[in-house]
């Protein structure tokens, strides 16, 4: 599946039970043991830099209809909105949960906690997909990055099931429209770098979430509700989201939330660098441990792309998986 244009290879069979008590435990044992796994069908002959997955693992949480594991060019994720909105739809159509019109609730345990979507449903159709997300919330706000002129630029970072650092590309004399992907991507490169020399993250709820996943740079129109906003991910190794990211999304209204530039149910656009579009909001106010938070709630659509059958000849090294530098 694709959702905005961000691929989802969803694994639906080949795999070894994945044991552990909760879903980081899930995580870890294949971080550890199945990491081979992950290379064969993200990277390529099969995949490439930019692939994505999602493998399904038996739930931990009473209310989850189904848990999932993220994959991606450098391991696992905590939380992946555009994996959630494909997933709720493939749920209802493949019969995972019970199909009701006009909305099917689907609720999907993420390492980062359960995620709860809505799949719109009409004629027995599947359509668009809502979802709730887990606590956002911002960490820390206007840390100063200097630039080679001297000039002081500035980031946040901000929670949304995994943490990001969010930046003005203008700042940088970028463009996430019309900057060229390298120019971006080493710009996000350079962030992340000095975010994670110069702030210690944490969360409330597991060490295990406390890492910088990636960075997220806009357009800078975080004041203005009215017109949409682009960004662009760059996340895990230099890897390029195609869709407005719906966990960056959810980080970045926690970010406009506590700075007093959105509002509650107010709804927003958010532009990806391909043009593709989420439509999120604040729906409610929340704390995680010490923090101000929100849950964000965000609206998109996937669409199915193929099926495929993958296997490996005795014999071959190189379709063990590789990657270019």
């Amino acid at each position: 599946m694709h959702t905005g244009g961000e691929p989802l290879r969803i694994i639906t069979k080949g795999y070894p039970p994945v044991p552990g008590a909760d879903i980081l435990a899930k995580r870890r044992y294949v971080r550890e043991n199945l990491d081979h796994l992950r290379k064969f069908l993200m990277f390529e002959p099969r995949g490439h830099k930019d692939m994505y997955g999602a493998l399904l693992v038996e739930p931990s949480l009473p209310d989850a209809d189904l848990a999932v594991l993220f994959l991606h060019n450098e391991g696992y994720s905590t939380m992946c909105g555009h994996a959630i909105i494909a997933l709720g739809r493939y749920a209802v159509d493949f019969g995972l949960v019970a199909k009701t019109e006009p909305v099917t609730r689907v609720n999907i345990e993420c390492p980062c906690g359960l995620v709860r979507a809505s799949v719109e449903v009409n004629d027995g159709k599947s359509g668009n997909v809502t979802f709730s997300s887990v606590p956002s919330f911002l960490f820390g706000a206007d840390y100063e990055y200097q630039l080679p002129d001297g000039t002081i630029a500035h980031y946040d970072i901000a929670y949304g099931g995994a943490f990001y650092v969010l930046a003005d590309a203008g700042q940088f004399g970028l463009s996430v429209q019309k900057s060229g992907t390298e120019a971006l991507i080493k710009m996000a490169r350079l962030l992340c770098a000095h975010a994670n020399a110069q702030v210690k993250l944490h969360h409330p709820e597991h060490d295990d979430l406390a890492f910088l996943y990636g960075a997220i740079l806009t357009d800078g129109n975080d004041a203005n509700p009215n017109v949409p906003t682009a960004n662009i991910c760059i996340f895990a190794d230099d890897q390029v989201d195609r869709s407005p990211t719906g966990s960056g999304v959810s980080a970045r209204l926690a970010a406009q939330f506590a700075k007093g530039h959105v509002t509650l149910n107010r709804k927003r656009e958010f532009e990806s660098v391909i043009g593709s579009k989420f439509v999120g909001e604040v729906e409610a106010k929340t704390t995680c441990g010490s923090f101000d938070a929100i849950i964000a709630r965000v609206n998109g659509k996937a669409h199915y792309s193929g099926q495929s059958q993958f296997w490996l000849d005795d014999d071959d090294g190189i379709g063990q998986g590789f990657q270019l530098g």
